[in-house]
């Protein structure tokens, strides 16, 4: 009984205790206030709410403009900058083999057609006694045409380009295999007609979609700006130092075909005068074809 005793006034001293604590901590004559669990509601918040981020730009720093407002700068080394053509390194795509490049030898008659007649080598204004004398020239080299684009391109193009007149000439043996062979402008030009063999290669290199590099690109710019006329010239034999032009685009003024075949003087041109100047059987596509009487229409006169 007395420890019962002993235990309930230890605990009523620790009561009075607590109590004598709690009253210290609170205004004298103030009575504690009664702690609330529960909490108020939120109120609103008054700070605004920031704004969604917008981009700027820091001054000084360059910004990207779109597409649509860029302006588009044309420079000299900008692909279809230079006379239609775009500007590229060779590039051999498939490996190159002559045979995808073949051409009929029946083609020469006609190159010879086209240049009024005459068999005539213009990168060095020399005259032969036959066609059987010269060589077939591409202008455009066909490894170089390959090597530009045509690599990619089908079988039947590359034959069409092989036989283009556009990019057919005559010259002698050793200038087609000796010394041009299949360079291109930079690397070899004619002695004669470089304002004519120019601008051949470049129509025939818009032609075929071909692209050249820079290198030709500046040989061939810093000889076209400097030319009157893209004219062939060919010197006459026995002309006394004149020199008629050929048209780029092939053919000869009526006048020059007259004067060359016409050796009565009438207006016309007879088998055997054609003869006399080696130039029958006479196609359609020869100038001296329209002074001539074709009598089956099939195109050819003289046969």
């Amino acid at each position: 009984m007395l420890c019962v005793l002993t235990r309930l006034s230890f605990l009523l001293a620790l009561v009075a205790a607590f109590a004598a604590c709690t009253m210290s901590a609170t205004p004298e004559g103030t009575a504690m206030p009664t702690i609330s669990t529960t909490l108020p509601p939120a109120l609103p918040s008054t700070t605004p709410t920031p704004p969604e981020p917008t981009h700027f730009t820091v001054p000084g720093t360059p910004t990207s403009t779109p597409e649509s407002e860029q302006a588009v700068l044309s420079t000299p080394d900008d692909p279809g900058a230079w006379r239609g053509i775009t500007i590229e390194p060779e590039h051999r795509c498939s490996p190159y083999d002559a045979d995808e490049y073949r051409y009929p030898q029946s083609v020469e008659p006609r190159i010879v057609a086209a240049m009024g007649g005459i068999v005539y080598g213009p990168y060095t204004g020399t005259w032969f006694e036959s066609r059987y004398e010269t060589d077939i020239e591409h202008i455009v080299a066909r490894s170089e045409a390959h090597d530009s684009g045509l690599c990619a391109a089908s079988a039947a193009t590359k034959r069409r380009f092989s036989s283009d007149l556009l990019n057919l000439t005559l010259a002698s043996p050793a200038v087609n295999r000796s010394q041009k062979g299949g360079k291109d402008a930079a690397e070899w030009l004619p002695g004669l007609n470089r304002c004519w063999f120019a601008d051949r290669v470049v129509e025939v290199r818009r032609r075929y979609g071909l692209t050249i590099d820079r290198r030709e690109r500046d040989v061939l710019e810093s000889i076209l700006s400097g030319c009157t006329s893209t004219a062939m010239i060919v010197e006459r034999i026995g002309a006394t130092g004149t020199t008629t032009p050929v048209p780029s685009s092939g053919g000869v003024a009526g006048s020059d075909v007259l004067r060359l075949y016409d050796d009565n003087g009438n207006g016309r041109i007879t088998c055997a005068e054609a003869r006399a100047h080696g130039i029958a059987p006479v196609h359609r596509e020869h100038p001296a074809y329209r002074y001539m009487h074709d009598g089956d229409g099939d195109g050819v006169v003289c046969e």
